[in-house]
């Protein structure tokens, strides 16, 4: 058995650090992570170049020193988003990608955008200039059930844009079901796909069987168990157009824990032991570098990172905190369930 596992430092593709006294707390455990592309639903969201670029250098500065992290920042996408200032934001190395939220699907997405018709010469405009639309891919529609809305989203918004924006270079995001994986292998090379570690382990029983479990509970939602296992087959086959993206998304325990509390799990301390289990457990433990350090680097046009991370088997699991405090607040560490026996070592 493999107890000494070496591959290229891994990118994070979709990472929630927040701000303020959040993003003082978690940005160190993301600190190992290449790259990442950070997601833009602050309040009020960024929607700007130079709201980026603040947004940056305040993730710098929480970063401990000699962090390899390097943020790759977003815009959020709403029906009143300039192209030029995209395009600008690009151009200047400002942004990596662009984006989409439907209004009121997830976190903050209230800014979201309403009409895809008043975004079209965004879309066009990025689909010229080769800059990637980041898909938050569930509609909201209230008749639409919870667990249907990324399949209804494929058929209803993702290919109907795709169709009227050729070229568009498209990530969907945290997938969460055998419809998003079967889309995305049938694409070209213009679409692609990030799978997060939560939902690799969790499906919906995990949030709901046996009593309500508010720290397994995400969006998009976990759904039935076949679909996890597609989700398993995806990312541990080594197929390029699937790759990591944790949406590692934290939130104070006094926000989980309400009567309508919020959607997100907090991953990044435990990510990388967590899928070295998994990938073990699926006999794929050759092809998790595939999946966390070079599909996504590849996909983005970047080269793989130079450096490596060492992971370790050993007979003792690897402990992680808990919890971790953020100002005055809690913020509990995702669970998978199971001991983790895959240390990440620290230099």
């Amino acid at each position: 058995m493999t107890d000494t596992l070496i591959i290229r430092r891994p990118d994070d593709w979709h990472l929630h650090l927040r701000d303020g006294a959040m993003l003082a707390a978690v940005a160190p455990h993301s600190a190992d992570f290449g790259r990442a592309i950070i997601m833009p639903n602050l309040v009020p969201p960024v929607v700007t170049g130079a709201q980026a670029a603040d947004y940056r250098a305040r993730i710098l500065a929480a970063l401990p020193a000699g962090a390899a992290l390097q943020p790759q920042m977003t815009l959020y996408l709403t029906d009143s988003t300039d192209p030029a200032d995209v395009l600008a934001a690009h151009r200047d190395g400002i942004i990596r990608a662009v984006k989409l939220y439907p209004a009121g699907a997830t976190t903050n997405s209230a800014s979201g955008v309403t009409d895809f018709d008043r975004v079209r010469p965004v879309l066009e405009a990025m689909a010229e200039a080769g800059i990637p639309l980041c898909v938050h891919g569930e509609v909201t529609d209230p008749a639409v059930d919870i667990f249907d809305r990324e399949a209804v989203f494929i058929d209803r918004v993702l290919d109907p844009v795709r169709r009227a924006t050729p070229g568009l270079r498209v990530v969907m995001e945290h997938i969460t079901t055998s419809d998003g994986v079967d889309y995305a292998r049938a694409g070209g090379d213009d679409l692609a796909a990030t799978i997060t570690t939560h939902h690799l382990v969790i499906n919906r029983n995990a949030i709901l069987a046996g009593g309500i479990r508010p720290h397994y509970y995400c969006l998009p939602v976990a759904k039935r168990e076949s679909h996890r296992l597609a989700l398993r087959n995806a990312a541990t086959s080594g197929d390029a157009r699937f790759f990591l993206g944790t949406d590692s998304a934290p939130h104070a325990d006094s926000a989980k824990l309400q009567p309508c509390g919020c959607a997100g799990c907090f991953t990044a301390p435990n990510t990388m032991s967590i899928l070295a289990q998994v990938f073990e457990q699926d006999g794929a433990l050759d092809r998790l570098e595939a999946f966390a350090s070079l599909n996504g680097a590849a996909f983005y046009g970047l080269p793989p990172n130079d450096d490596r991370i060492t992971l370790t088997r050993r007979d003792t699991p690897a402990t992680y905190p808990t919890s971790i405090t953020a100002g005055d607040e809690t913020v509990t560490v995702f669970d998978p369930g199971f001991a983790l026996y895959w240390h990440l070592e620290k230099k």
